[in-house]
Order: structure tokens, then C-alpha cells, then sequence
């Protein structure tokens, strides 16, 4: 038996590859499928189940193409109601795989089709559970993505999801592996760990959800507790998972299509599609398309994407660094958004080159910063999430968070230069950007962010573990 955790960094998610006597089971696989197929191949072996442990709401799955492509059973936990092929495990139904056998556990809660899968090892003992959203490490999956589809308040999800975890997960062994779908990081929970693979044992010890003396309504009102909104993006990866989707090789090849900036100008006009620039901050703020949206590539890409653009159907334009305009349109399409229409050949200085307009950010060090603010009264503004401001921030400074940027336009000052950080330059980078594109251009960026602004010596607030922020 061989079981591997394929793990990606920008999704915070895990999919599985389980094979034991040349046949492979797949669990919540990412959209491109290449790579599941040629370890299948590696290990001479053959892919005949996908499992799902729900409708992913964060990314868009691969198990249509995989299945296609392989010819393996797509399966799904009770309740599930797809638009394709697949098979509706009933709660408890066994499924054999070489020599060990994989068990569907009906883990309502998260949504009401979400399923835990126990996998038992040759002998029949129960070895690994994989959790999808049920059960992360620290954490348990939000109770509120499922509120429309299942008709059912968060409040009742929750409870719900109280009982799968005392009646199914809570029962079994201290040494089963728990193997969740997310880890630190993703939008799916609040306080998830770290670390992507632990025993049950000690989340029983580590996991505020599974506590044992805890109550349902502690349950509950714990769980639903400073529940921020979703991404707007989710229902529209949900309703792709349910009901099908291109193939990513045919997005791949409308999306990496070269036009030259004349080109490039004219489609934007025509259709509206947003200049995505995804170089790194530091190339975007010397120069960059007016009006384009920044996105690094090599930070949370595809969930800030998702959580910014939001319309999967959105016609987006692509400025990519040399060589990474393919891994882009796949990473876009992670996240749902297929309609990439082409890409800026030759990249900025191309554009620039040509004679093109081009803006800037005036962006500067902590340093710079330090004196301006030691001498002048200023306004900040940390775009850094809530949870990270209240920790510890600029006292003078305002919290406009990057996922709601949009509620806090009325916030930032028409007459007076303004500053902008997050922790890191990323963020406040990509905020610069959004508000520049909305005409607001009277703004200085603080490179290096919050971490350099403490490595100068600024003062803070006084620390407050997050963890006490509940």
C-alpha cells in the first residue's frame, strides 16, 4: 500500500494518490489530472475509483477529465446529486482496492453531501481517514457554504456537523491518520494548523472542535463565530464541480494565445477583459499597463484571484513573466476562470517599447516611511486581514482588508497622499493596483511592508496572540 499527499502551497490543498496491487484510487483531485496519470504508470498500475468527499467550493476539481481519461469510477458520498456520471456511495459501502478496502463514512455538515473516506489496511484495521472539509487539522470545514443548496441555516449545518464528528470520526482509533483536504491558509476554516497529516489522537488533544465535554450549542456558537464571507467566487466552482467543465487542455491552448500590444490594446477595448499582471510587485510598481489589476503570480495567486475578480466567466488578459504564461492559465483555471483570452508576447517591456502609455506606483521603504511619519501626521492604511491587524498594527493606522477592498473606497482621502502596507509588499501591491484602476492615484505604497516596518524600529500596538482572539 502506498499512499501519497500531493500538496499545493497557493490552494492550501491536499488531494491523494492510494495504490495498492496495481489499482490507484484518487482523492479530490486538482484539474490538471497529467500528473496522477504517470505516477499510475510509474507504478504499472491502474486508476479506477476517484473519490469526492463533497462539491469543492474553493477549486475546480479534476475528477471529470481523470475519469474520461482513465475510464475510473467517479464516486461520491450520499445526498450528492451531480449532472454526470458517477457513483452515489450509501453511507458505510465498501470499496476494494487491491488489497486494502476503502470505506464511505456520510459526514454531513460542512455540506450535506460530504463524506469522510476510512481507509482499512490488508488485515482490516482502520489505518488513514481522508476528511475532505469535515475535519482539518485545528479546525473543522465552515457550516455556511451549504446554507442555500441545503436549506438549512448555518446554525442547523453546524449541529449537523456536530454529529458526524461524535458519531463517525470521534469513535474510531487514536492511531488512525488523519489526511484533511485543506491546510493553513485556506478560506474553508478558521484556525487550521500548519501541518497537513496528523494522528486522531492528537487532534482529540489539539482540536477545539473535538473537545470531549464540549456541548452541541458550544459546538455551534464556537464554530459559527467570526465566520467572515465567503469568497464570491465559491457557489461558481461549486456549480462547475456539479455540473462539468472544459477540459484544461482546451483552456490552455484558447488562453496561451501571443498578441502583440497593438493586438492586446484593441481586444481589451472590445470585450472588457481585465489586464491581469502577474510579475512580481517589484516589476509592476516601475511599470505597468494603465488600469491592470496586479496579481503576483508567486504569492496566493489563484484564491486572490478568486476572491477579487470573483466571475469566473470574467475575459481576462494576461502580462506574464517570460516562460509562465501555460502555468498561469492553469492556475487560473484551478480557481474556475477558463475565459483567458491571450497574452501580452513579449511582456511589458514589449508594451513599453512599442511607445504605450504605462503607469507606476510610487512605493518606498520602511525606512522613508518612518521619517515622514515621525515628522508629519499621515494617513495608513494596513490591508493585512482583521485577525492580523487586531495582533498587532500601526496605531494610527486603518484596517481595509484586500478581500473587501471594495467596501472601503469611501475610506481613502481624494485631497492627500495616502500610505498603503500589508505584511510583505504582496498585498498592498495588489490594493494599490485596485484603486488605482478606480481612478484613485494618490497613493504611496510601503515596500517591504509591515515586517520591515517593525525591523526599523516603528511603534506598534502591544502583541495579542491571535489565538485569544476569539
Amino acid at each position: 500500500m502506498k499512499i501519497e499527499q500531493i500538496y499545493t502551497g497557493c490552494l492550501a490543498q491536499g488531494a491523494y494518490y492510494i495504490e495498492s496491487n496495481g489499482e490507484v484510487a484518487i482523492i479530490d483531485p486538482l484539474r490538471e489530472v497529467k500528473p496522477y496519470i504517470e505516477k499510475a504508470e510509474e507504478d504499472n498500475a491502474k486508476i479506477k475509483y476517484i473519490f469526492e468527499t463533497h462539491f469543492h467550493a474553493d477549486f475546480v476539481s479534476g475528477h471529470i477529465t481523470l475519469a474520461k481519461e482513465t475510464g475510473a469510477d467517479i464516486i461520491y458520498g450520499p445526498l450528492a446529486n451531480p449532472s454526470f456520471k458517477a457513483i452515489i456511495a450509501k453511507d458505510g459501502q465498501e470499496f476494494k482496492l487491491g488489497d486494502i478496502t476503502i470505506i464511505a463514512l456520510h459526514t454531513p455538515g460542512h455540506t450535506m453531501e460530504s463524506t469522510t473516506y476510512l481507509l482499512k489496511d490488508k488485515t482490516g484495521k482502520d489505518h488513514a481517514i481522508f476528511s475532505g472539509d469535515t475535519l482539518f487539522l485545528g479546525d473543522v470545514g465552515r457550516p455556511d457554504l451549504a446554507q442555500k443548496a441545503a436549506h438549512m441555516t448555518q446554525e442547523e449545518l453546524a449541529g449537523t456537523l456536530f454529529e458526524s464528528l461524535r458519531n463517525k470520526i470521534m469513535p474510531l482509533a487514536d492511531d488512525v491518520i488523519v489526511y484533511p483536504a485543506h491546510g493553513a491558509g485556506s478560506a474553508c476554516g478558521k484556525n487550521m494548523m500548519k501541518e497537513t497529516v496528523d494522528t486522531l489522537g492528537n487532534q482529540k488533544k489539539m482540536n477545539y472542535a473535538l473537545r470531549a465535554d464540549m456541548t452541541k450549542e458550544e459546538f455551534v456558537k464556537e464554530v459559527t463565530d467570526g465566520l467572515l464571507p465567503p469568497p464570491m467566487y465559491f457557489p461558481l466552482n461549486v456549480k462547475m464541480n456539479k455540473e462539468g467543465y472544459s477540459d484544461i487542455d482546451e483552456v490552455i491552448e484558447r488562453g496561451a494565445r501571443p498578441l502583440n500590444p497593438d493586438n492586446f490594446e484593441a481586444l481589451a477595448n472590445d470585450t472588457g477583459a481585465v489586464v491581469l499582471d502577474v510579475r512580481h510587485q517589484n516589476e509592476y510598481v516601475k511599470g505597468h499597463i494603465p488600469r491592470s489589476i496586479f496579481i503576483g503570480i508567486d504569492g496566493g495567486f489563484a484564491p486572490w484571484v478568486g476572491a477579487l475578480i470573483a466571475d469566473v466567466k470574467q475575459p481576462i488578459l494576461l502580462v506574464a513573466p517570460e516562460g509562465r504564461v501555460e502555468e498561469t492559465i492553469t492556475r487560473l483555471s484551478r480557481v474556475g476562470f477558463d475565459n483567458t483570452l491571450g497574452y501580452l508576447e513579449g511582456g511589458f517591456e514589449n508594451w513599453k517599447n512599442e511607445g504605450k502609455e504605462f503607469d507606476t506606483i510610487t512605493s518606498i521603504p520602511a525606512l522613508e516611511f518612518k521619517n515622514i511619519v515621525e515628522t508629519n501626521e499621515v494617513p495608513i492604511f494596513d490591508v493585512r486581514k482583521e485577525g492580523e491587524f487586531t495582533a498587532e498594527h500601526l496605531d494610527k493606522a486603518h484596517n481595509t482588508p484586500l478581500d473587501y477592498l471594495n467596501d472601503y473606497l469611501g475610506k481613502f482621502p481624494e485631497d492627500k497622499t495616502f500610505y498603503v502596507h500589508c505584511a510583505g509588499g504582496y498585498r498592498s501591491v495588489i490594493a494599490a493596483s485596485i484603486l488605482k484602476s478606480r481612478g484613485i492615484h494618490n497613493l504611496i505604497d510601503i515596500a517591504g511592508g509591515f515586517k520591515d516596518i517593525k525591523g526599523v524600529g516603528m511603534e506598534t500596538t502591544d502583541y495579542i496572540c491571535p489565538t485569544t482572539l476569539k
